[in-house]
């Protein structure tokens, strides 16, 4: 799967405007682990996501970049030997501790259209994303 950053994509977007995914994940999170070994697995559903959106896999807990999203700046927020970015905070609806994985889909105009937290199947998601590319 093409992954691309925050960063990237106000660039990106600027030349072509796509909907974006937005994948939010950690290291300790087996579901996690499972979900992206399964998405991967799906040839039809990775080619879909590359040809029709902006992918962004980021990870809550170990990004510690400043990053600017949306006109705003979010910072890694150390907890003793841990943290949490609050890009994570702010885009998960519980705020003090997101629910991971966490998939989070905006429309072109980077509008949030999909929410969706825990494990995401497959075929679930190639719906879902059929619908939002359709708009």
């Amino acid at each position: 799967m093409r992954e691309g950053t925050f960063s990237e994509l106000e660039t990106l977007h600027n030349k072509h405007q796509r909907p974006v995914i937005i994948h939010l994940y950690t290291g300790w999170c087996a579901i996690c682990k499972i979900e992206s070994f399964n998405l991967n697995k799906d040839k039809d559903l990775v080619n879909f996501i590359n040809d029709h959106f902006y992918f962004i896999n980021f990870e809550a807990e170990k990004t510690k970049e400043k990053i600017r999203f949306e006109g705003k700046e979010f910072n890694y927020l150390p907890n003793g030997n841990s943290g949490i970015h609050e890009l994570a905070l702010a885009l998960s609806k519980n705020k003090s501790q997101p629910v991971y994985p966490l998939w989070i889909i905006l429309d072109a105009d980077q509008n949030l259209v999909y929410y969706h937290e825990g494990e995401f199947k497959p075929e679930i998601m190639k719906q879902k994303l059929k619908e939002i590319s359709a708009l």
